[in-house]
């Protein structure tokens, strides 16, 4: 599903990805937030092309609804070069930010990769977000932190593991290194995400960067 309020660049936009068919296909569009939320609960897309400036109002602020009414990665579009803008849509569920700048090639392989479950976002963005993330967990209390991190199992910190050295990989590498499935996987991540308190891989990653899990052994 493609989201963005300019005409000429929605029309651009659906030509790109039919020319990738049958790899992928264009099953709606929206060009305001009350419509493409409409659409996304009745079309179900795998991955939503949102572009975050809609009419003047700020998509970022209806990401958690989108999310809600949709189990679609949303990969963000934009020509907005604040960090700020970006950072915010990332830690409001957003799989990705990529330039409208890019190439054609480039946004398909982007598209490609976030519906491989891969993050796609440069090195300084991720690091924004894991400082930003590592400054709030220090405010917090930490005994029930200890409590969490006690309560995983030896399978799960490998696991974590695992998704710390992929930096963001795919989910069949990281199976396929861990001997499972990426069904196992899933449901192990599912699990994790459940004791840590977190939502996703990001949060998973920040997570076990302040709290010293990757290093285990």
């Amino acid at each position: 599903m493609i989201v963005d309020d300019h005409k000429s660049i929605l029309w651009g936009l659906e030509r790109l990805v039919e020319s990738a068919e049958p790899r992928m296909t264009v099953v709606g569009t929206a060009e305001s937030c009350p419509t493409m939320l409409a659409v996304a609960a009745t079309t179900k897309p795998d991955i939503i092309l949102l572009d975050l400036d809609l009419n003047g109002d700020d998509a970022t602020d209806s990401l958690p609804d989108l999310l809600r009414v949709t189990g679609a990665k949303v990969l963000v579009l934009t020509g907005a070069r604040d960090p700020a803008t970006q950072q915010a849509a990332i830690m409001k569920g957003a799989r990705g930010v990529i330039g409208k700048d890019e190439s054609a090639e480039v946004l398909l392989h982007a598209i490609d990769r976030v519906h491989a479950g891969e993050v796609w976002m440069n090195r300084v963005m991720m690091a924004r977000i894991l400082e930003s993330m590592s400054a709030a967990g220090k405010d917090q209390n930490t005994n029930p932190e200890a409590a969490r991190i006690a309560s995983l199992t030896p399978r799960e910190r490998e696991i974590i593991r695992s998704i710390v050295r992929s930096h963001g990989g795919k989910s069949l590498e990281i199976a396929e290194a861990l001997h499972i499935s990426e069904h196992t996987l899933r449901n192990h991540l599912t699990t994790i995400y459940e004791k840590l308190g977190v939502r996703n891989r990001i949060d998973l990653y920040a997570y076990a960067i302040e709290h010293g899990l990757a290093a285990e052994q």
